[in-house]
């Protein structure tokens, strides 16, 4: 709010902004911090004094938005980096990354690595490259990770051996199984227990979801139980396909992505930790049992 006061004052906004002969305005809206709000729908919703939900599109917002009145959303990045591109030119933005996957990204890296930071690079750098450079590596060592969110909590997480030789761009993370999403990259070292890891996402994302869609406000509530008692290990193995199959009944069946954004944690968990699921549940079961003899 202050910056945009000081550009008032400067001429740099208003009704002449920038001695244009053109008028811009620019205010500030806060939210409640609502993750749903993150859906550019939910997001006008909430501007227009609505609850959070997204809407049913169409239509779009270019045509119905703010008000009723076509709207563009932009994200802050792009807002960031469009200054540049319009000065350097967009060939000069596209010579960074590769073909399909090119210019330059903002990466969150967070975790277990040794200087968490926020750096802008090119697209499809290596993610080994991404976290050693920037972030001063994994905690205790490469040999010490066990699994990399690659995109934000939404994404599913790729272990170690992918890990390896992944490029940190949409084509490639596809092609892995995952996703680029926000580019919040989550360090996850030897020492975490990925089960509870997952579990507390999807706790996340139940308290998150707005309760609209029945496949998210009943599907991820449902996931959010199961996973609490796969924490314990207290489940069978043949709940965990019936976890994928609740998982998939989730993805492709909501208005918005937060439905998906909670299905593919634990898709990612059961493609990939499979084994340490059914050893916890061995193990309970195993504890149970003495308990019951003793």
């Amino acid at each position: 709010q202050v910056a945009i006061r000081e550009a008032y004052e400067a001429g740099l906004l208003g009704r002449d902004a920038c001695g244009s002969g053109y008028a811009f305005d620019v205010f500030v809206v806060r939210g409640a911090g609502a993750y749903i709000c993150g859906e550019e729908t939910a997001l006008i919703e909430s501007i227009e004094g609505k609850q959070g939900k997204p809407r049913l599109k169409p239509p779009f917002p270019a045509d119905v938005g703010v008000f009723g009145c076509p709207t563009t959303v932009a994200n802050v990045e792009t807002v960031a980096v469009a200054p540049t591109i319009c000065r350097r030119g967009g060939a000069w933005f596209a010579g960074f990354g590769r073909e399909r996957n090119s210019g330059t990204k903002l990466f969150n890296i967070s975790g277990h690595v040794n200087t968490p930071c926020t750096v802008e690079e090119e697209m499809s750098v290596p993610l080994k490259e991404l976290i050693e450079k920037h972030a001063g590596g994994v905690r205790g060592g490469w040999d010490n990770l066990l699994a990399v969110i690659p995109g934000g909590s939404s994404t599913p997480l790729l272990p170690k051996s992918v890990c390896e030789t992944v490029l940190m761009d949409f084509d490639s993370l596809v092609q892995a199984q995952s996703g680029l999403g926000t580019a919040a990259v989550i360090v996850m070292d030897k020492s975490t227990d990925v089960i509870k890891a997952i579990a507390r996402l999807i706790e996340f994302y139940k308290h998150e979801s707005c309760g609209q869609c029945t496949p998210c406000r009943e599907g991820v509530d449902w996931m959010n139980k199961v996973m609490a008692r796969f924490v314990q290990g207290n489940a069978q193995a043949a709940e965990i396909d019936a976890l994928w199959e609740i998982s998939k009944q989730i993805e492709g069946h909501t208005i918005c992505a937060l439905g998906d954004g909670a299905a593919w944690p634990v898709q990612g968990l059961i493609r990939h930790f499979r084994p340490e699921l059914e050893e916890r549940m061995r193990r309970y079961g195993e504890a149970k049992a003495r308990a019951a003899s003793a």
